[in-house]
């Protein structure tokens, strides 16, 4: 049996069971017994962060429009739940500081700084982190190596990670190793499909953490934990959880 640990972070929330990025799947996360909760953030029209993957608010919102051109209260009327089932009509767009307001205390938050043209949208977080005075309960991520950087030279503190590579299809290139043992990031996240046991040691090897993503099956989950990584965003943190329990790991 192991005693190695994995943080086991909902993707979005419990993503899976309830609408991304909504109240219902964080407190569905906490609800499975997970610590750890993944969110994506964007700057609205007027200036402030708000809690969604996409540039636009098409797929998973009843309006249409980029997150960018609109005004918070313009994204505050907007139905973000029906889209996944008439019982979640509720949930609406949430702000970075209603978030940190409900689960700070509760949860440790990775969170990914969207879209490519953000100046700015990675220092404010960080921020916003150190008001609350969570530096310790924080990862800022990004597929965008210069939001990662500005992190971490903007607040060191706080932990970085790069997604990598850039998209569905897109190759690994052990040049990304490289590069983020040189910026000092604390974390490499490699895709899991592109995971082995030989990439995940040479990434330890350089004193990074590897948390992996793109976990879309049970059968990329087994093998992103059998490669050995250190933590995995999952839209079925549950059934991470219980693979975890029944193999002898501890989770984080």
């Amino acid at each position: 049996m192991s005693s190695k640990r994995i943080t086991n972070i909902a993707h979005r929330g419990a993503s899976s069971y309830a609408p991304e990025n909504t109240f219902s799947a964080f407190d569905l996360a906490l609800d499975i017994g997970v610590n750890d909760i993944e969110l994506d953030v964007h700057f609205t029209k007027d200036h402030h962060i708000v809690v969604i993957h996409d540039d636009t608010v098409n797929r998973t919102t009843n309006g249409i429009g980029y997150v960018s051109e609109m005004t918070l209260d313009q994204l505050k009327k907007l139905d973000a739940g029906s889209w996944f089932g008439k019982d979640f009509a509720d949930q609406r767009i949430s702000t970075l500081t209603e978030i940190l307001d409900k689960y700070c205390g509760q949860l440790n938050f990775h969170i990914e700084i969207k879209a490519r043209n953000v100046p700015g949208l990675a220092s404010e977080t960080c921020d916003m982190v150190k008001k609350y005075g969570i530096e310790n309960d924080v990862v800022i991520t990004s597929f965008w190596k210069e939001w990662v950087e500005e992190t971490k030279s903007y607040s060191p503190e706080i932990k970085t990670g790069w997604l990598v590579p850039l998209g569905p299809g897109s190759q690994w290139n052990d040049r990304f190793v490289d590069e983020a043992i040189e910026a000092e990031f604390n974390q490499l996240c490699p895709r899991a499909e592109l995971i082995t046991p030989t990439l995940v040691n040479k990434i330890k090897n350089g004193g990074l953490e590897v948390r992996c993503h793109g976990v879309f099956d049970e059968d990329l989950m087994i093998k992103a934990v059998e490669c050995g990584v250190d933590g995995m965003t999952i839209n079925f943190p549950d059934k991470l959880r219980d693979y975890l329990s029944e193999n002898g790991y501890l989770i984080d």
